[in-house]
């Protein structure tokens, strides 16, 4: 029986300096793969443009079909944040490979010192942009959190709802987000939604207000965009239509 003490460090080996090169280049052929229609993608561009610092709201659902769309010269720059997990270090080096910023923490574990990190850049870069998901890394699924919303106020950085849809898919269905990936050669349909501007200052009812707005849009665009492609989940979103 090997050695336990042996075990960790090719585990670490493995994880931080094998498994990485292979999957963003494997990420990078499926995403190539995969064509892209765009719904009000003018609207990111614009912001691009005017170098109008923006917080990128989205489901943690959808993320597998959207980091290859926004990898892509024309999204702009990005700071994203990763879980602070041993699979996690994985990602965050798969999402280097893609040229995205990374900064460590979740919901779980490290969150307000990422939080903190994301803000700083955002501050010191005003051409840097950033994004989360709005349920988090642990849930509830497409239950907005705060994260965003304060990410926004202390940048100054319009919050910018995006979602994604393709039917040419598989689901992990074992994820708590039941995680939506692409199949090679699908078709992905991203849309930008409308720009929502965050007051600096907000009191516990403006707070919810913003929060169940937010979380409105997004669930909305998801189900439009759903029916548009054909998507179908056996465990939809709960909130009413």
């Amino acid at each position: 029986m090997s050695d336990p003490a042996t075990r960790k460090p090719v585990r670490r080996f493995v994880l931080h300096k094998v498994l990485p090169p292979i999957g963003w280049r494997v990420y990078r052929a499926l995403g190539r793969s995969w064509t892209y229609r765009e719904r009000d993608v003018e609207i990111l561009h614009d912001l691009v443009a005017a170098k109008r610092p923006v917080v990128g709201a989205f489901m943690h659902a959808r993320t597998f079909s959207l980091l290859h769309y926004f990898s892509l010269p024309a999204q702009g720059r990005w700071i994203l944040m990763c879980s602070q997990s041993r699979d996690g270090e994985a990602m965050a080096r798969i999402e280097e490979g893609l040229g995205f910023r990374v900064a460590r923490g979740s919901s779980g574990k490290g969150g307000a010192r990422a939080l903190v990190e994301m803000i700083k850049a955002q501050r010191e870069d005003r051409g840097l942009n950033s994004c989360l998901a709005i349920d988090g890394s642990r849930g509830p699924r497409g239950i907005a959190q705060l994260g965003t919303i304060t990410l926004a106020q202390k940048t100054g950085s319009l919050l910018l709802p995006v979602a994604a849809s393709t039917d040419h898919c598989w689901v992990w269905r074992k994820s708590w987000d039941r995680t939506v990936i692409p199949k090679p050669g699908a078709t992905v349909t991203v849309q930008i939604g409308t720009p929502i501007e965050v007051p600096p200052k907000l009191d516990e009812t403006q707070l919810e207000a913003l929060r169940l707005r937010l979380e409105t849009a997004i669930v909305g665009m998801h189900r439009e965009l759903d029916r548009t492609t054909g998507y179908h989940d056996a465990e939809p979103l709960q909130r009413p239509a």
